[in-house]
């Protein structure tokens, strides 16, 4: 339920730079973005550069400064982006909102700890919005749906790591009693550590069984870990095929900024708020 307040219109100059900041629909919004995208990458290749010993000893400063003229720039458009939403919270609790945050508060917190700025580099998951800036709609359709499909399948997965956690429970402490520390399974949870290895087909040899039983148990892990590969991708792709069926509007909220409306919807989804 809203109140009477968040369902009044944006005043005009916050409107206008809602569709500056979140849209991609005019020049403005467009450059906006641009901009955003250009500052991210100086940022990252300015992070990178630090790390090379040679570049950091000549031009270190340099490149600490210019960092610092990002986050403050970063800082400001946040600051922006909280005003030209009609619920500053909604839209900081979001995915992107969490990025946002993030991709400023590094190069604060080098203020007090030492290399935390090389964790600048999680900006480069503000660049996902260049599907937006592109106007390629379709794509962030697609990426909504899978998202989707994703948080739809959560259960059956959490019901499927359960089962695979349970078997490797099971196939690890039985290969404990059968090897035993003389072949190398000194614990449960090594012989715990050889079932995953074994059962992802990853099989790193580190350890391996060397009784005929031990090794018969090996071979059904093996087959069982070939036919519970495609366990998950069924699953997920059940869910896409009936999100695939629901289209999906690329439109932003303009009070809590969530995507993802079905493309005739009149309200928000999330908040409520006519859109």
């Amino acid at each position: 339920m809203i109140s009477p307040t968040e369902d009044l219109p944006l005043a005009p100059w916050r409107r206008h730079l809602h569709e500056i900041i979140f849209e991609a629909d005019t020049p403005a919004g467009k450059a906006f973005d641009v901009a955003v995208f250009v500052l991210i990458g100086i940022s990252l290749l300015a992070v990178i550069l630090e790390s090379v010993p040679s570049i950091r000893s000549s031009h270190g400063d340099l490149l600490r400064a210019l960092e610092w003229v990002i986050t403050i720039l970063f800082s400001i458009e946040y600051i922006l982006r909280l005003m030209s939403v009609r619920i500053p919270l909604a839209y900081a609790s979001t995915f992107f909102g969490i990025i946002d945050l993030l991709a400023v508060l590094p190069t604060y917190a080098s203020l007090f700890f030492t290399g935390a700025q090389s964790l600048v580099v999680i900006r480069v998951l503000r660049l996902l919005r260049i599907f937006r800036v592109l106007k390629l709609g379709r794509y962030v359709g697609e990426s909504e749906m899978l998202w989707q499909a994703l948080a739809s399948s959560r259960r059956k997965i959490s019901v499927f790591m359960f089962t695979v956690l349970t078997i490797v429970v099971i196939v690890g402490t039985s290969m404990y009693v059968i090897e035993g520390e003389e072949n190398g399974f000194v614990s449960i949870p090594t012989a715990m550590y050889w079932a995953v290895v074994t059962m992802t087909t990853v099989g790193y040899g580190d350890v391996t069984p060397q009784t005929p039983l031990g090794r018969a148990l090996a071979a059904v892990l093996m087959i069982i870990g070939y036919g519970i590969i495609a366990v998950p991708t069924g699953i997920v792709s059940a869910e896409f095929v009936e999100a695939a069926r629901k289209p999906i509007s690329t439109q932003a909220c303009p009070s809590c900024s969530k995507e993802g409306h079905a493309v005739d919807a009149v309200f928000c989804k999330y908040c409520g708020v006519k859109l």
